[in-house]
């Protein structure tokens, strides 16, 4: 039962040990919520990530180094209220499982357990590359100015398919956060964990935006371009494979406003794409193309236009016809309803993300109110589908992550 320690970066090493050195409590004391020593490192890591090198190279990770500002940290921290009969403690030990398909996201679940004074394990898929690769570095470059706390209670480690150290990991936890698919979270959940734990899951998701035809039609030539750039950014990032990821595009107005709002959008996003020149490999290509041909097929489409391999738009004959499993990336499916209040019926438990456009707070309070909790956890105008939040999939992550020990004098 061997780990490879990633961050702190080590050699292979068996999970007994591991986990007790995370038992130990740092020499001056244990993490304490919002923690200045944990504090402080996660602000001098997101620096790292808002290097222009690294921005550039890996925009999402221009969007963690943000998330982790100290104005934003503090911002967290803030609304984690603690009632005055009672005090706010870590939970434990959190054990991390994060997908491969989406670099960044275990950074944003570790960097918040972390900041409730937690310790923690990571496992880093040994398929992740490219912003993983750049993220562990930078964590481990920002170590040696650190306090020993963060070193003695952090832990990164990739391994293989290994029952018996995602069982050893499941034990020892009080808190088991996993991402990933359905499959993968009934995977896990057949290891067992200590009777006083509990999991933390984020199962498959789906996720599609809504737009005013109206509200297109009375936009500034400057707003339109926001939206296409927004549009952009919330596909192209992580392949349209994210959970928040849009993957569908529903239309409220008349015939004629939508279909002349869809066509000036459309050739919007391919001025953007042709700028910004998004990498689509012949295999995401093929993908594109057969996903497509399958919806004609089923006599779920009823028109297509390919506009290179990057953008593919398809007119749905119905909006039931709304996809939620992954078609590749820049494919985008259109429909059209009459009003907001007509997607009410077409929400499922599943739906996370709706990214919107043209509409009032009231208007979307209103629908909220109409689903009833029966699905959408988040609501957030095009362009910041992939903002992470404290908030996530209807879940205060830092009180999650925390205990309240109540007080009681008479």
């Amino acid at each position: 039962m061997t780990v490879r320690p990633l961050f702190p970066a080590g050699a292979a090493m068996s999970v007994g040990p591991l986990l007790d050195e995370l038992a130990a409590d740092p020499t001056d004391g244990p993490l304490v919520v919002g923690d200045d020593r944990v504090r402080d490192f996660l602000v001098a890591f997101g620096k790292r990530l808002l290097a222009p090198a690294v921005a550039r190279r890996f925009p999402e990770l221009g969007s963690l180094g943000f998330f982790l500002r100290r104005a934003e940290i503090d911002g967290a921290l803030a609304g984690l209220t603690e009632p005055a009969d009672a005090v706010r403690s870590p939970r434990g030990t959190v054990f991390h499982v994060p997908p491969a398909n989406v670099d960044t996201i275990f950074v944003y679940s570790w960097a918040l357990a972390a900041l409730a004074g937690n310790r923690n394990v990571v496992r880093i898929s040994s398929r992740s590359a490219g912003a993983a690769e750049v993220i562990v570095k930078a964590l481990n470059d920002t170590l040696p100015a650190a306090h020993p706390a963060i070193a003695q209670t952090q832990r990164m480690v990739t391994y293989g398919r290994d029952d018996a150290v995602t069982s050893a990991l499941s034990r020892a936890c009080d808190l088991r956060v996993i991402w990933g698919g359905d499959a993968s979270v009934n995977d896990l959940r057949r290891h067992p964990l200590p009777p006083s734990a509990r999991d933390l899951t984020f199962p498959d998701r789906s996720s599609f935006a809504v737009l005013s035809a109206d509200g297109w039609g009375a936009a500034a030539p400057a707003e339109r371009l926001a939206v296409a750039e927004g549009l952009y950014n919330d596909v192209y990032w992580f392949d349209q494979a994210a959970c928040s990821s849009p993957r569908a595009l529903l239309w409220v107005g008349p015939e004629q406003s939508v279909a002349r709002a869809r066509d000036e959008l459309v050739e919007a996003l391919v001025e953007v794409v042709a700028r910004r020149r998004p990498a689509v490999d012949a295999s995401m290509a093929v993908q594109g193309r057969v996903s497509t041909y399958g919806l004609a097929a089923e006599g779920k489409a009823s028109r297509i236009r390919f506009h290179g391999n990057e953008v593919t738009s398809v007119e749905l004959a119905d909006p039931e016809a709304v996809a939620r499993e992954w078609l590749g990336v820049g494919m985008i499916a259109h429909a059209r309803v009459d009003t907001l209040a007509d997607l009410v019926p077409l929400v499922q438990r599943r739906d996370q993300t709706l990214s919107h456009f043209g509409f009032s707070r009231q208007e979307l309070t209103e629908f909220v109110r109409l689903v009833g909790g029966r699905g959408v956890d988040r609501l957030v105008p095009i362009g910041r589908a992939l903002a992470f939040s404290s908030v996530w999939d209807g879940y205060e992550l830092l009180r999650e992550f925390t205990r309240l020990t109540t007080i009681a004098i008479r």
